[in-house]
């Protein structure tokens, strides 16, 4: 099995090295790269020279993503990181695992278990394996009680989900608002975000309920929604960008 190895850390890089060939001392590490410039001359100059790639997220010159966006990879990927917030644009592309720093031997094992039962059952398509595998299914529907009694409200049919305190509401498209056992933190998990955004810390906001987006003082932007909002909804500066490319489709 060959491996090639992008990590801008020599004691991680060295750690990962060292259980890849205590799990198997027959694979052979092809390569090891420190940077997105590197990792890009190497795939363009040797596309078929290996089968798996450890990968690190946050490399001296970017992001490693920047990289699918100039070689073609189409071996499976394990990214090996310190954050966790970057696992949904992981798995965007061919990854298979996502592993945690600090790494244990015990952690590598796993993904490449799990990589060799990808490869074993459909060997020519664990590119397509990748993304079935991470296919998460979210939430299309939300109990809540009215009364004494309890409805199921269709998550499409809802246009924002904001707190109050530590109370976190729904709201339909018809302007009715329930109360929900959830917190804003869990709801951005379970929610398609393609379809949900959290503009700040109090709401999320449906797309389809958008009905203008307005520029605000200090590059911030002001949201009009098809509910009746208790209060301004501000997209706070720091997530403006991101959600400017959530709302073009990016």
């Amino acid at each position: 099995m060959r491996v090639v190895l992008i990590e801008d850390e020599i004691p991680a890089l060295e750690k990962i090295e060292r259980y890849i060939l205590k799990y198997d001392e027959s694979y052979s590490i092809v390569a090891k790269l420190s940077s997105i410039s590197q990792a890009v001359n190497w795939f363009e100059n040797n596309a078929k020279d290996y089968d798996i790639v450890f990968m690190d997220i946050q490399l001296s010159d970017g992001l490693s993503f920047d990289i699918f966006n100039q070689v073609q990879i189409k071996k499976p990927v394990i990214f090996v990181t310190a954050f966790d917030e970057y696992a949904i644009d992981a798995f965007k592309v061919n990854s298979i695992d996502y592993i945690l720093k600090p790494i244990t031997f015990t952690d590598i094992s796993k993904a490449l278990n799990k990589f060799k039962n990808l490869k074993k059952y459909l060997p020519t398509d664990i590119e397509n394996v990748s993304k079935a595998l991470h296919q998460k299914k979210y939430k299309n529907r939300f109990l809540v009680r009215i009364g004494n009694h309890i409805h199921s409200i269709e998550t499409a049919n809802t246009s924002l989900f904001f707190a109050e305190g530590r109370t976190v509401f729904l709201v339909t498209n018809d302007n009715k608002k329930f109360v929900l056992d959830y917190k804003l933190e869990d709801l951005e998990h379970i929610l398609e975000p393609k379809d949900f955004f959290r503009v700040n810390r109090t709401y999320i906001l449906n797309l389809n309920a958008i009905n203008d987006v307005i520029m605000y003082s200090n590059s911030r932007l002001k949201i009009v929604v098809n509910a009746n909002a208790d209060k301004d909804i501000i997209v706070s500066r720091e997530r403006v960008s991101t959600f400017k490319n959530w709302f073009e489709g990016n």
